[in-house]
């Protein structure tokens, strides 16, 4: 019990502290089932009562090739704090670490408040395999988690973000907006907005769509045809450049689909897009959409 140093180990010790202290429960990794016994007999040996000792089966990783080990460092982040510092909600970290190696007993419910958690708990619904940590599932709750934030909340959060990363004449409040029940994590808002800081290169095959029936020369058409109109539109918000796009299309003739993706392919120079064509406009304001439309227009010749 003492080491050569004259100090006391680890095992002495702790048994020591954890009587004085009134620890009643040990609850702990079943990596140390094998020295429980050295400590019931410590206990013992001094006349005190033994606390009950819980073992849980230990958190497991996944790496890139299938292979499931300890969770450590090299499956990502494996601490709350890192969790959190990569845009992960506290709350539904809670819930998710809730649920690895328990389950509730007579509900299928996966969403738990803390006061939630606090009352179905039980030592009875504890798994004895082992549970892997999921990024992909921590992902899942983490965007429900998101998309059931109100307003305030989540701008609090997304805002900061794009407004550190946004040009000023982007309308970051309403990319946020458009990006709310688009993100599994803020950490990824910067990934998601790279077509709005950057023009990013134009491949000239994201025009054709065989549903709307586009191709990059009647996509340009539509473009030549909308350029005037849009530089004339005196108010620059989603309903009005809405409304005056689908009278172009009925105009010509042509679907508003058809239109709605030779505007929002120009303008956002990708495919996929976290909003649709006047959505985008508004969020890259008059001058930024116009001067868009303008360089489509020139690489389409």
């Amino acid at each position: 019990m003492i080491k050569a140093d004259g100090y006391p180990t680890y095992n002495f010790c702790h048994v020591v502290d954890d009587h004085l202290m009134g620890v009643t429960h040990v609850v702990r990794g079943n990596e140390y089932l094998t020295s429980t016994p050295k400590y019931c007999l410590l206990y013992d040996a001094f006349g005190w009562d033994r606390p009950t000792y819980v073992h849980l089966p230990l958190l497991m990783g996944k790496d890139e090739e299938g292979k499931v080990s300890k969770l450590s460092k090299r499956h990502g982040a494996v601490s709350f704090q890192d969790l959190v510092a990569d845009g992960y909600l506290p709350e539904a970290i809670v819930n998710y670490i809730a649920l690895l190696g328990w389950c509730p007993k007579d509900t299928n419910q996966e969403f738990f408040t803390m006061d939630e958690l606090k009352a179905n708990f039980s030592m009875e619904g504890l798994s004895k395999s082992p549970a892997v940590f999921d990024y992909e599932k921590l992902k899942w709750f983490n965007s429900e988690y998101i998309k059931k934030m109100d307003e305030e909340s989540y701008n609090a959060k997304a805002l900061p973000i794009l407004d550190e990363l946004c040009q000023d004449y982007i309308d970051t409040k309403k990319l946020a907006g458009l990006l709310h029940t688009r993100i599994s994590a803020f950490c990824e808002i910067k990934d998601q907005i790279a077509f709005v800081l950057n023009r990013l290169d134009m491949d000239s095959s994201l025009y054709t769509n065989k549903k709307n029936k586009t191709t990059p020369e009647n996509c340009k058409e539509v473009l030549v045809d909308c350029l005037p109109l849009l530089k004339a539109a005196e108010s620059w918000d989603n309903d009005t450049l809405f409304a005056l796009l689908k009278d172009y299309a009925a105009s010509k003739e042509k679907k508003a689909g058809a239109v709605m993706w030779a505007i929002r392919i120009a303008v956002a120079r990708q495919g996929i897009t976290p909003g649709g064509a006047t959505e985008l406009m508004e969020v890259f304001g008059k001058g930024e959409s116009i001067s868009r439309i303008e360089q489509a227009i020139a690489e389409l010749a």
